[in-house]
């Protein structure tokens, strides 16, 4: 079993630090308030106050805050990597820019400790239940060293490349889920002005050619705007994040924009 930092214990974080007591693991999770603390210990994990104490003696380090800021914030304008052991393993869950995951591995390479980015295809339910998929870059070695930790709450582990790739990966699949919901949005329209029921062409839909694990999902909600409701708030960060960083390196969304401005707004 190994020690375990852990930053970011909230919605998607919470679970994961649960599984990884309930696997053996000695955690030791961020609380910077007294109701975060006590959320901590609930889970089962040991609450620190600060991130010298997170990092102290952790073989594996979890990063799962919100935004490609706070990561910035927590590996790169902190403390937290001066205090990590050369040898371990910081993971960085968040989804982001892969420019921000080579900035941090760049700066921990220095001190001899390996990043893999790891960002999170799933919901805090995959989490609890052990299979959430983390598409996962970084050196194949650094990789099998999480491993067994982060087997605690995923399967698949997806090794995609070196670091960055993760990010890049989980950028493009953010895309062409929320083109796909655009394109779900486009095909409700046509239904109805055609008379067609629209939670009853969802269901139709997913038993015929143009099936896709996207309609299932979005048709289990009942209707496109109402799952537009629920997950607009992160689709709307993750494609701000596409959309910044294909402008940085030259490139561009195309017809997968097109899409997504059917159900998103810039």
């Amino acid at each position: 079993m190994s020690q375990v930092g852990f930053v970011g214990a909230g919605r998607m974080g919470a679970p994961m630090v649960r599984r990884l007591v309930e696997a053996g693991h000695e955690v030791r999770a961020l609380g910077r308030s007294v109701e975060k603390r006590r959320g901590v210990s609930e889970l089962g994990a040991q609450p620190v106050t600060d991130l010298a104490d997170v990092g102290a003696e952790a073989e594996v380090v979890i990063v799962c805050v919100l935004t490609d800021e706070q990561v910035q914030q927590v590996c790169l304008e902190s403390i937290l990597l001066s205090t990590m052991a050369p040898g371990a393993v910081l993971v960085i869950h968040t989804t982001g820019s892969p420019r921000t995951a080579e900035s941090v591995a760049a700066q921990a390479g220095s001190r001899g400790v390996d990043v893999i980015d790891a960002p999170v295809s799933g919901s805090p339910h995959d989490i609890a239940a052990g299979h959430v998929t983390l598409f996962v870059g970084g050196s194949d070695d650094a990789i099998e060293r999480a491993r067994p930790v982060l087997s605690g709450y995923a399967d698949p582990i997806l090794n995609v490349g070196p670091i960055g790739a993760g990010q890049g990966v989980k950028l493009v699949n953010n895309t062409l889920f929320a083109a796909q919901i655009g394109l779900l949005h486009e095909a409700v329209r046509l239904g109805d002005s055609l008379g067609i029921d629209e939670k009853r062409l969802l269901d139709a839909i997913g038993h015929g050619s143009a099936a896709s694990r996207v309609a299932s999902i979005v048709g289990a909600s009942g209707s496109v705007d109402a799952f537009i409701e629920m997950v607009g708030e992160f689709v709307d960060k993750d494609v701000a994040v596409v959309r910044k960083t294909a402008a940085e390196l030259g490139g561009e969304l195309g017809l997968l924009d097109d899409a997504i401005n059917a159900a998103f707004t810039k």
